[in-house]
Order: C-alpha cells, then sequence, then structure tokens
C-alpha cells in the first residue's frame, strides 16, 4: 500500500499582497509539503520515519531496565502513554487468569507432563500482584512505548531499526514494526495524549515506576566549569562544586587513568573562574602547569630556602576561643613528628604551645621555643624525640621563620625531594598553614592534596585532615584529596569520614581488588560498578551530592600542552 498526500494551499488576494511584502502563511511555515505512507515507514518532506512498539517486556524489572533505550545514540522519538487501572476491574480479571493458570497446571499434572516457567511464573507474578493490589501496596498500570526512528534514506532507517531492535533484546525487551499503521503510530508519538495503536501492556506501580528516563542524569550548572562530556547522551557536564552542601571532593582512581589529569584540567577552569589553588605535589607532577599560569612554585627540601614555620598564626587569630582550636591542631602535628604521643605528653604539649604564643606575642614562636618550653616542663623524653629537629639534621626544615606567601592565585608545594618519612609531616604543616590562612581571609580557595592516602598512615595525620575536610565549609574553601589507594582509604575510619564529608566524589578505573569497597561505599549499580572496571583512561563517574554521571574528562587543545604527563607527548613538546 502506498498513499502519498501533497498540500497547496489556494490564497486569495490578500495573501498574495501578504507574500509581495515578504510575509507567508503561517500554515505553511508549520505544514509539511508532501507525505508519503508506505506499509512499514513514512516519508514526510524527504524524512523517513518509522515507528515502533515494544511488544514484549523482561519478566523481572530493575532500576535502569530501560537505559538502553533512552540513551540510544540515534535520532529517535520516545512516546510513553500510561494509564491506570480502576482495582475493582482488575481484581476480578487477575482471579479469572490466575484460575486459567491453575486449571492448566493441573491438567498438566494429570497428564503427567512437566510443569514449567512459561506456567508457574505467571502464576506467582498474578497471585503475588493479587495480593498487593487487595492490600494497597501496588497499583496497576496498562503502558505503551513507542518509538519513532528517522533517517535521510530508507537504507539508513532500515540500518537504525535493525540496531534498535538489537539493543532492546539483548535487554529482553520485544518490538515490533506498526505495520500498516504508520500514520497511527505517528500521532500516538505526537505530544497530544492519544494511544492510536492502543498496545498496552500490564505493570504494577513498582514497575512502571522504573521505565521512567531519569536514569540518565544529567548535571549542568550554569555558574559551574566544564568537567566533561556525559558518556549517556553527549550532553556537557557543568558542575560548581561550590554550589554543594560542600566543597570538598575525593578522587579513587588506579594508577595511570587519568586522575592527575582530571585534577589539573579542573584547576586550570577555577583559575579562570577566580578561585584560588594551593596544591600539594609530592611527585612534581605540576610544576608546568604553574609555569604556564604564572603561578608560585615553592620547592621544600632540607637544603631548600623556603620555609614554613609550624607556629606560623595570624595575630588576628591570637584569640583564646580561635587559639584553643590551633592548638589542637599542632598537637598533632607534634604528635607525628615525635612519632606519637601519650596522654600526659599531649598535656604538656598543650600548655606548652599556650605558654609559647603567650610570650612571643607579636612575633611568631619557632620550634625551639616550644623545645625549651617543653625542658622546662621535665618532658626530657619528649625532647629527646624532637632533638633532631631543633639541632639535628632537620633542624632547617621546621624550625625557621615562614618566608613564603600565599598571595599568587596557584600556589604549588613541591615536596618530592624530602625523604619520605618527612613527606608526610610536610603535608600536614602545609594543609595548617593554608588552613590559617583561610581562616583570617576566607575567600574563595581549593587545596588540593595529591597521594592523599599518606595522611592517613598515622592516626594524627588522620584525625587532622579529617577535621579540615569538616570544618572547610565555614571557610569558604574546598579540599580535593586524590589517591590511587582506595582500599586504605574505605578500611580507615578517618578514611570513610573524609569521602562522607566530600560532596564530590570522581570515581575514575578501579580493578577487581578495590571495586567492591569502592561500590558498597557509594552505593554504585552493577552498571556503575562494570563501567569502573571497564572505562578507558579519562572516563570517570561523578557524584555530586545525589547525581550520578558517567562522563569523559575532556581538555582544549591549549590547555592539553599544560597538563599532559605522557612521555611521549612530553618529548615532543
Amino acid at each position: 500500500m502506498k498513499l502519498a498526500l501533497k498540500r497547496k494551499s489556494k490564497k486569495n488576494k490578500a495573501d498574495e499582497l501578504n507574500l509581495a511584502f515578504g510575509e507567508q502563511d503561517a500554515l505553511d511555515l508549520m505544514s509539511y509539503a508532501g507525505l508519503e505512507e508506505n506499509i512499514d515507514h513514512l516519508n514526510i518532506d524527504g524524512i523517513y520515519m518509522r515507528t515502533l512498539f515494544i511488544s514484549g517486556y523482561p519478566f523481572v524489572a530493575s532500576s535502569g531496565w530501560l537505559d538502553s533505550l533512552i540513551n540510544f545514540n540515534h535520532d529517535a522519538d520516545i512516546s510513553y502513554h500510561l494509564h491506570e487501572v480502576n482495582a475493582l476491574s482488575a481484581l476480578p480479571k487477575l482471579h479469572r487468569k490466575i484460575t486459567e493458570l491453575e486449571s492448566t497446571k493441573r491438567a498438566m499434572i494429570r497428564a503427567g507432563k512437566i510443569i514449567g516457567s512459561e506456567i508457574t511464573d505467571p502464576l506467582d507474578s498474578a497471585i503475588e500482584l493479587r495480593d498487593k493490589i487487595q492490600r494497597g501496596q501496588e497499583k496497576l498500570f496498562q503502558i505503551s512505548i513507542y518509538v519513532c526512528v528517522r533517517a535521510e534514506s530508507l537504507e539508513e532507517l532500515n540500518k537504525t531499526t535493525k540496531l534498535l531492535e538489537t539493543t532492546l533484546s539483548s535487554r529482553l525487551f520485544y518490538s515490533k514494526t506498526a505495520r500498516y499503521q504508520q500514520l497511527e503510530a505517528l500521532q500516538s508519538i505526537l505530544p497530544r495524549a492519544e494511544d492510536k495503536l492502543n498496545q498496552k501492556r500490564n505493570l504494577d506501580s513498582s514497575s512502571a515506576a522504573l521505565t521512567f528516563p531519569f536514569m540518565s542524569s544529567e548535571l549542568v550548572q550554569e555558574t559551574g566549569i566544564l568537567y566533561g562530556v556525559n558518556k549517556s547522551n553527549n550532553s556537557l557536564v557543568i558542575l560548581d562544586r561550590f554550589s554543594l552542601h560542600n566543597a570538598n571532593s575525593i578522587v579513587f582512581a588506579q594508577s595511570g587513568s587519568g586522575k592527575s589529569y582530571a585534577t589539573k584540567v579542573e584547576i586550570l577552569r577555577q583559575l579562570m573562574q577566580g578561585t584560588k589553588v594551593i596544591v600539594i605535589d609530592p611527585e612534581r607532577e605540576y610544576k608546568r602547569l604553574a609555569d604556564s599560569v604564572n603561578g608560585t612554585y615553592i620547592k621544600i627540601s632540607s637544603t631548600s630556602k623556603q620555609k614554613i614555620n609550624p607556629f606560623d598564626l595570624t595575630t588576628t587569630f591570637r584569640k583564646i576561643n580561635d587559639l584553643s582550636e590551633h592548638v589542637q591542631d599542632l598537637t598533632e602535628v607534634i604528635g607525628l613528628m615525635s612519632e606519637g604521643l601519650s596522654s600526659r605528653e599531649k598535656a604538656a604539649v598543650d600548655k606548652a604551645i599556650l605558654k609559647i604564643y603567650k610570650k612571643a606575642k607579636d612575633t611568631q614562636p619557632l620550634l625551639e621555643d616550644l623545645y625549651s618550653e617543653l625542658q622546662k616542663l621535665g618532658q626530657l623524653k619528649l625532647c629527646e624525640r624532637l632533638e633532631k629537629y631543633i639541632s639535628g639534621s632537620l633542624a632547617e626544615v621546621f624550625n625557621s621563620q615562614t618566608n613564603i606567601n600565599l598571595e599568587n592565585r596557584l600556589v604549588i608545594f613541591d615536596i618530592k625531594d624530602l625523604p619520605e618519612s618527612l613527606r608526610q609531616i610536610m603535608m600536614l604543616i602545609v594543609s595548617n598553614f593554608v588552613q590559617n590562612q583561610v581562616k583570617a581571609r576566607p575567600e574563595r580557595r581549593l587545596l588540593v592534596i595529591d597521594e592523599g592516602w599518606m595522611l592517613l598512615e598515622h592516626e594524627e595525620s588522620a584525625r587532622f585532615v579529617s577535621g579540615l575536610v569538616r570544618r572547610a565549609r565555614k571557610y569558604y574553601l574546598g579540599v580535593s584529596i586524590i589517591t590511587q589507594q582506595a582500599n586504605d582509604f574505605l578500611h580507615n575510619d578517618y578514611g570513610r569520614a573524609i569521602a562522607s564529608q566530600s560532596a564530590l566524589r570522581i570515581l575514575m578505573k578501579q580493578d577487581t581488588t578495590t571495586i567492591k569497597n569502592v561500590a558498597s561505599e557509594f552505593n554504585l549499580s552493577e552498571y556503575e560498578e562494570s563501567f569502573l572496571l571497564t572505562c578507558e583512561r579519562g572516563d570517570a563517574l561523578i557524584i555530586a551530592d545525589q547525581n550520578h554521571v558517567a562522563v569523559k574528562i575532556v581538555a582544549s587543545d591549549k590547555e592539553h600542552p599544560l597538563i599532559t604527563t605522557n612521555p611521549a607527548e612530553l618529548y615532543h613538546l
């Protein structure tokens, strides 16, 4: 059957006059010039269209069971028609269906036949649904789902149709083309709430709710920065971390999966938004980035002339109520330097810190001042453990006045040349220094701690960072912790606390040894778990509050040379 319709408008003299002035009939602008109806497709103004309906559904409905349809990466329109069925009319039909199935089952038993799932499954489902409807736990709905695909040629249309059918059948959905009913099917697709095809299927309310296309999440915030491209629907993922309930983030990724690359992309775009960024870099991965934006690059080592005094505190905060919190943080630092403090030693350190601040007045006390005060308090064993920082091999590292500032928009602290035993201490001191600066003058800042797992090796540093993450929001600070040791992090009480206090979670490729813990901690679906095991370099799952989005991290042609660590590319750069 082939039907061709052509629309020709009859215009009166007024219309001709309007055309003379360049105006057109509004109906002509909105209407198609021609429509050709065939058995299994339509041709409207040279565009080939075919509508299919879902005729068979899988036995079990699960979260995201229609993702393959919603995220079908071709030009398609999807129409749902959902009608509630009155329980008074539904229950008699269910009773009749149950009776028919039970009669069939008894007849097969008498005949000695094996009862298969084609009888037991619908019978069990019908009984369960009847009971839930009677108790008011479920309602019954009739749903119709239609899909209209479009293409510029019949060959392309057939290819797209085949791909759609294959995609649906892989999830146990069966589809059929509306043969001899393409016009009715098109009208069912249009947003007029008219179901001309009437291809309905009964679903309970729980299953019907799972058909809604909200699993394909989009994350777009006007005030945010571009993180990448949505893997589901190719939309842009634009996020403002400072608009979340806190601005903290945590990045879990295997080595080589692109975590540092993704972090540098974010840093560049945060700088464009006016955010000041401070980075603690234990692997010297951010030097070229600092050079490219005229940032401050601070290389800290045992021989470096750039120093940070752990006791450096802005005089504005030398009030007893503010100092008390600072004293607790300094006690954690001293505890880490001295390889642990007893309860008596903690009390002595607390008392000594308060004394040296009172004596210092307008100057900043030094570690040697604390050392002298502890000697007066009789803490000789503790002084022995601190001796190397006062007069030993490490005297030049921690016992000097601060001679750096954080006024630049990007500040990198390079601690690669420090011995591994000192890196953790320096990460803690830098974090505390940044915290004090932020308290003195709150403004939009981001503190990035790479290889954050180091801070969980000792209770003092883990407790400090957990507190820093918890308090950061009060001072307009976002703390980003990057680590490849997901298991170490999630097996640690402080690590889990840090993860829970981070509104933004960026999960990149995981291996089989870490995926179970990550999936359990962040309540990931089976699809998300599979994605993190098989995703490519640069792919990530972003969790922002309750939004889950799979994203491809992308950098522009000008950003990429500044942030890549690929040796082959660096050689050619």
